[in-house]
């Protein structure tokens, strides 16, 4: 299987990488438009503002390559936030895969950014969430969040709930960083290693 994992020029490449790697998968690394429409399967990881992000995929043009994939696509983190349609970060338009607007978190005076283990709830039996339950904990580093809506397969709270994961056709993504959650972690990615659509 031909997994390519997009170079946004992100920090968190190489841990996303590296993750992968422990499943036994062997990832390339590219912002070869080319090589990221043959891949069976793609990852776009991102940490970061969403303008610059955005900025960096305009910069690539790999923009409209991202939004022709028909194959799975896994968002992780602010890679799942580009997936929307607008970011308030920077007041930004996002590649608009799945309908949905990030938001400033709600975080009733908690601490922000929001960062630390948290539970997931509302689960959905999304292929992706296999095997997940509200007791798994999970590792995020975020200021911003997408907004619960009808894409939302699983949601978390701190402060108020929003969207931990969202998915629509043949796209996903995971607000929380997979590749720094362990074993529960390792189970969302090799979740997506097959999910077949």
């Amino acid at each position: 299987m031909q997994l390519v994992i997009v170079d946004t020029g992100c920090a968190n490449i190489s841990s996303v990488y590296f993750a992968f790697k422990r499943l036994a998968v062997e990832a390339t690394i590219s912002r070869d438009a080319a090589v990221i429409k043959a891949a069976d399967k793609v990852v776009l990881p991102g940490v970061g503002t969403a303008h610059n992000a955005m900025a960096q995929l305009q910069h690539g043009e790999l923009i409209e390559t991202l939004q022709s994939l028909q194959q799975p696509l896994l968002g992780i983190c602010l890679g799942m936030q580009m997936l929307t349609s607008h970011s308030m970060e920077g007041d930004v338009p996002c590649l608009n895969l799945i309908p949905g607007r990030v938001l400033p978190m709600e975080s009733a005076g908690l601490r922000l950014p929001h960062m630390g283990w948290n539970t997931l709830h509302n689960i959905s039996s999304h292929p992706l969430l296999s095997g997940f339950s509200c007791s798994d904990y999970v590792y995020f580093v975020h200021s911003f969040a997408v907004a619960p809506g009808e894409h939302a397969l699983a949601l978390a709270n701190y402060g108020s709930d929003f969207a931990a994961v969202i998915g629509k056709d043949n796209v996903a993504g995971a607000q929380f960083h997979p590749e720094r959650s362990g074993k529960t972690g390792a189970r969302l990615l090799q979740n997506f290693l097959e999910w077949q659509l």
